[in-house]
């Protein structure tokens, strides 16, 4: 360093120092001339011993004094900046967001309405495809629930779960192209993870929902089953389809790409898809393995359809349900697990978004 000050008294300084600014010359490009090492009239070596000799002595003394001075904390300055803005204690947040949480689920919630608007594949993944599929499905088994009760009916059913549980699957790799974006934000720490994971579920549950009860609605039409098997069918599909939504959503929250997120839900969809009575049952299964009935939400849901529609059609053809092992009376056991294993789920799916694929500055 050559000088510390005004650059008003640059010139005066330079010239005690022994070079005068002649009277027709820039100030400037005499500075650049005698600090610029190499040059013709280069005197940065006299300057900086100038300097030191001159100036910094002061300038120590000034920074030891400053050190001893208390000054203002980050809080301290934000209420002094408030005071002079005539706010005295209003609007301060002392945290690491600057707006509280429900500004940031407002601000997120209201961003993923527009962009949702904005891009109708969206919309259509989520409710066009599944009513094209329920067209398809229903056209397929139109009318079966006009013959008498039996395997059709049973393997129906079981389709019908199955479509309904793949319902979010094609979700995961747009969950996670979001969740990088969230990465990038939450570690400026404009809003907080929790903000952004309920934000997406007011919009993308609402969408799925609508598009998960109008398969299971045309499917049922085309089928011609009785009315009376309407609320035991969707309230156990919509149930499944909770349960599956919430382990996709995890599944995208804890896999790096779309590619190994899909290589993680494959194996729980053949467990759940295959230990249901239909393609494994209790009776086929070794005993090593019963447990996993108790925990397999298809089975569940699946015992609990055919069961009441056995018990509609007088308990004829009631072989088939001792075949597949289905018990009776497990309904509330069977929606106690599967809600417990969503809100699992769904926790885990928080603490997976908050510790996991962080991004490395």
């Amino acid at each position: 360093m050559a000088y510390c000050g005004p650059m008003s008294k640059a010139s005066s300084y330079v010239a005690a120092c022994g070079y005068p600014i002649p009277d027709q010359a820039n100030p400037t490009d005499l500075y650049l001339d005698l600090l610029t090492p190499g040059a013709e009239f280069d005197a940065s070596d006299a300057l900086v011993a100038a300097f030191t000799q001159r100036q910094k002595p002061d300038i120590d003394l000034v920074v030891k004094e400053a050190g001893t001075v208390i000054g203002h904390t980050t809080k301290g300055m934000l209420m002094a900046a408030r005071e002079l803005q005539g706010l005295e204690g209003k609007g301060v947040r002392f945290g690491a967001y600057a707006a509280p949480f429900y500004v940031q689920l407002r601000t997120l919630l209201s961003r993923k309405v527009r962009i949702t608007l904005r891009n109708p594949g969206a919309i259509g993944m989520q409710i066009l495809m599944p009513m094209i599929t329920g067209v398809v499905v229903g056209t397929i088994f139109q009318g079966i629930g006009k013959i008498d009760f039996g395997i059709p009916q049973v393997l129906f059913i079981f389709i019908l779960l199955t479509i309904l549980s793949l319902q979010s699957l094609p979700l995961m790799p747009a969950l996670i192209e979001e969740r990088t974006f969230m990465k990038h934000e939450t570690s400026e720490r404009l809003y907080m993870e929790s903000a952004h994971i309920l934000a997406t579920m007011l919009v993308t549950v609402p969408l799925s929902l609508i598009g998960a009860a109008s398969q299971t609605l045309i499917i049922y039409a085309f089928a011609g089953l009785p009315s009376e098997f309407l609320p035991t069918i969707l309230g156990w599909t919509l149930l499944l389809f909770f349960m599956f939504d919430a382990l996709f959503q995890f599944v995208a929250a804890v896999a790096p790409d779309g590619e190994q997120a899909m290589t993680m839900a494959t194996p729980w969809l053949v467990v759940f898809m295959l230990f249901n009575g239909v393609v494994v049952t209790k009776a086929t299964a070794p005993i090593f393995l019963h447990w996993v009935f108790e925990i397999s939400p298809t089975s569940y849901a699946l015992q609990a359809i055919v069961l009441r529609m056995t018990e509609s059609s007088g308990g004829e053809n009631n072989f088939y349900v001792k075949s597949m092992g289905f018990q009776s009376g497990q309904d509330m056991q069977g929606i106690a697990v599967i809600l417990c294993m969503t809100i699992l789920l769904r926790l885990m799916h928080v603490l997976a978004l908050r510790f996991l694929n962080n991004i490395q500055k």
